[in-house]
């Protein structure tokens, strides 16, 4: 009997030192998720706390016009404590498709900003692959222009005004940026007739010249557009010297949209004397990815956002657009 307790002892034994031999094998790294949406870092990704949701009142649904009798809309997050009287306009658009959530689904989105005291609009527009970049780049200027005139409604100064977005939403921010103006007194729209210039503008990783970036690539879906029109939304074309201070973030491997497309737009706005940056991540591929490095590709996401929420606050502390505007 005391052999067989010895042997049992000694089974047990040798089972709880193999547990603790596999307890002590290094964990493997975690698994690569891929690119993130439009660059974010991943705790922007989630849903927002509790505590975060008490940070911000929303402006619901808010109409800025129509199209084929559809509402055209943007959303509203308002700081609830040290608001700085400055709004940051949101494209919500990759691909050229705008996908609508409810505010509290997006807030974690912008806590950032909104924890910086900057009112933040989520604009929408029209969307692929029923309608086109032609369509989107329309909806975004008319966009801008109720936003400006309604910005005192939501706590914000018209004359503080920050545009933002990736990839197409890039596209769109500078759009509304470098494409701006004073407004048609003879539109018969009367929102027409308002003007849309803002203060700054913040793109990751735009398209910038599309008939450059879109040759030879098959028409479907927003690009499934007449050529003749590629100049005229393309906002390299557009460049002058009342363009507002722009931010341009690239990953220098960028092969969705490659980075002399933000190195062109540099290069432009600085030949017109605009103040303009452009800051390149080493190896960073299209939203910043970083293949099988999700550490490091987040890293570069949040240096993103935190140059990005830098840039307007350098820029849109009391700045003035032009008179007229």
């Amino acid at each position: 009997m005391g052999k067989l307790w010895s042997a049992a002892l000694a089974f047990v034994l040798a089972l709880g030192a193999g547990a603790v031999s596999v307890a002590q094998v290094p964990a493997q790294p975690p698994a690569d998720p891929g690119a993130p949406l439009s660059g974010y870092p991943r705790k922007a990704l989630r849903l927002p706390t509790p505590a975060e949701l008490k940070t911000a009142t929303y402006v619901r649904d808010v109409i800025y016009g129509h199209r084929d009798g559809m509402a055209l809309t943007y959303d509203v997050f308002k700081p609830v404590r040290k608001a700085n009287g400055a709004l940051v306009v949101n494209m919500v658009s990759a691909g050229w498709r705008s996908s609508w959530a409810p505010p509290e689904e997006r807030q974690a989105r912008y806590q950032a900003l909104i924890d910086k005291g900057f009112t933040v609009v989520a604009l929408y527009h029209s969307s692929a692959p029923r309608f086109q970049v032609p369509d989107a780049v329309a909806d975004v200027r008319l966009g801008m222009r109720h936003i400006k005139l309604h910005a005192r409604k939501y706590g914000a100064d018209p004359a503080r005004i920050g545009v933002w977005g990736a990839s197409a939403g890039g596209h769109l921010a500078l759009v509304a940026g470098l494409m701006a103006d004073d407004g048609d007194q003879a539109a018969v729209n009367p929102l027409e007739r308002s003007g849309n210039r803002i203060a700054a503008v913040v793109a990751y990783f735009p398209p910038t010249d599309l008939a450059a970036l879109l040759q030879g690539r098959p028409k479907a879906g927003a690009i499934a557009f007449d050529d003749k029109l590629l100049a005229s939304v393309s906002p390299i074309h557009a460049v002058d010297t009342r363009d507002p201070p722009t931010l341009i973030l690239h990953g220098d491997a960028d092969r969705g949209v490659p980075p002399s497309q933000g190195q062109a737009m540099h290069a432009a706005l600085h030949k017109a004397g605009v103040k303009t940056e452009l800051r390149l991540f080493a190896g960073a591929d299209h939203d910043f990815y970083v293949k099988g490095d999700p550490a490091k590709t987040d890293a570069y996401a949040t240096e993103a956002m935190n140059a990005m929420v830098a840039w307007f606050e350098r820029h849109l502390k009391k700045q003035r657009v032009p008179s007229g505007s």
